[in-house]
């Protein structure tokens, strides 16, 4: 699969102890002096998003603990967002598939950047798919019900089908 499809683990591994640094600041105030008015947390949505580039509303900056945690947060701010690429090939698409719908489950062993958050990935494959697809449908990743009313999923072929029309 080309780099261009590929997370940008270098951009993320740069910006991380910077995106963290910044929201455990942002944690530590607020515990201190409280932010009734938000004006802080204005503060550093304006810092990340210079940073990072992205638009911190789709990030819970006030109540990260009750996500997934600061560390997995810091992540997901970290990482850029997917490109949008005119001729995806349908062997790469099958290949995005197959990293959001794995057929065996393969743990990271290491304690690499990559390794440690690597459990993490799927969303930005999902927002890849959804830039650069008309036919992607979330669903697709979920069980469904068939006439008989019994349950499957789709494999990674019949997903990749799908979306490739």
């Amino acid at each position: 699969m080309r780099t261009i499809l590929e997370p940008d683990w270098e951009t993320a591994e740069r910006l991380y102890p910077t995106v963290k640094k910044l929201i455990e600041e942002y944690a530590k105030f607020v515990d201190e002096y409280g932010d009734g008015c938000l004006h802080e947390y204005k503060n550093v949505e304006h810092k990340l998003h210079e940073i990072t580039g992205k638009d911190m509303e789709q990030y819970n900056l006030w109540e990260w603990w009750e996500g997934e945690g600061l560390e997995v947060l810091s992540f997901r701010i970290s990482l850029p967002e997917p490109n949008t690429v005119q001729d995806i090939t349908k062997d790469e698409l099958l290949e995005v598939v197959k990293k959001i719908k794995p057929d065996v489950f393969q743990p990271n062993n290491g304690d690499s950047f990559k390794d440690i958050f690597g459990y993490h990935i799927a969303d930005f494959y999902r927002e890849l798919l959804k830039r650069n697809f008309k036919r992607y449908k979330p669903e697709y990743f979920n069980r469904q019900k068939g006439k008989n009313g019994k349950y499957f999923e789709y494999s990674a072929e019949e997903i990749s089908e799908k979306i490739w029309g």
